[in-house]
């Protein structure tokens, strides 16, 4: 079975990653799991500059899921690069960062700086951020504003260009196809869909911010559902999420056209999930005569 997957002009060793915001810097999880059974570490969003995050709590449990807050709690390009690269360097797996910023020009600015270090293998640019000289609507909802950002970031770098694109959209396709016109390599999808809690005791909700992103199960049909439309929509690899607590989880993305995933939620639960996925991938590929991950392309229409 042939796991790798080629992303621009390179190439991950097997397709499971895991999902940014829920792997921290990979140092927090590396007595717990070997890194180097996995395809990918998509790091925390490395913004501009450092940045607290929102108010605790920061997590509420829904009944199939999470629902966080974080902020995009980070330390910062600068510290990223001095204090968490030297260790991400030493990883046999690919390490690919996701950035976020407030401007496009923060995004531009973030991916300059990053370019320094040639153990990153690419970017993820997380474009659910709020756009602050658009009104607060987040970049990722905009087919013009994500075709120009991304144009822009190609300019800077011959790295792997992927766009992490919003599900709290009208057509996500439309969305992913700006992206890849503007010269992205891939899309990954979803990002958490926006969800609230209330407390019928306090009649207030749970979280400061009163709303988070909401992932786990209950959003895997959503995930697949989109990775299915947005893979017929591109010519560019799709990377699924959403949901992934097993490799059954996994397959079925591959099944609507993914050509990689990321594990996010469920290594709360169980932190070896992502190498369990990349052996249930396999041997769910054995098992069906599936030789190579396109194989797994051809069931579905």
């Amino acid at each position: 079975m042939e796991l790798t997957v080629k992303i621009g002009g390179r190439v991950l060793k097997n397709p499971v990653g895991v999902a940014s915001g829920t792997f921290g810097y990979g140092s927090e999880y590396e007595e717990l799991i070997d890194l180097s059974r996995i395809g990918a570490l998509y790091t925390k969003a490395v913004t501009l500059e450092p940045r607290a995050g929102n108010d605790i709590p920061r997590l509420v449990e829904t009944p199939s899921g999470i629902i966080n807050s974080i902020g995009l709690a980070n330390v910062g390009v600068k510290a990223f690069l001095s204090d968490k690269m030297p260790y991400l360097s030493t990883l046999s797996c690919a390490v690919i960062v996701n950035v976020a910023g407030a401007t496009e020009d923060e995004y531009a600015a973030v991916v300059r700086l990053l370019e320094a270090s040639d153990a990153i293998w690419g970017y993820e640019i997380n474009v659910s951020c709020p756009n602050v000289r658009h009104g607060g609507l987040c970049f990722g909802t905009d087919p013009a504003v994500i075709g120009r950002l991304t144009a822009n970031l190609r300019t800077l770098t011959q790295k792997p260009l992927i766009i992490k694109l919003t599900p709290n959209v009208t057509d996500i396709a439309v969305i992913a196809t700006a992206a890849v016109n503007g010269g992205a390599d891939a899309v990954s999808c979803i990002n958490t869909v926006v969800g609230m809690v209330i407390d019928t005791k306090t009649r207030r909700p749970v979280l400061p911010a009163k709303t988070g992103g909401l992932s786990g199960p209950a959003v895997r049909p959503v995930g697949v559902a989109m990775t299915y439309k947005v893979s017929r929509a591109v010519k560019v690899p799709v990377i699924g999420m959403g949901g992934i607590m097993c490799a059954d989880d996994a397959v079925q993305y591959l099944l609507a056209g993914a050509s990689a995933v990321q594990v996010g939620t469920a290594t709360f639960v169980n932190p070896s999930t992502c190498v369990e996925v990349v052996d249930g991938i396999r041997g769910y590929a054995e098992s069906n005569g599936i030789t190579s991950l396109s194989g797994f392309h051809s069931f579905i229409k």
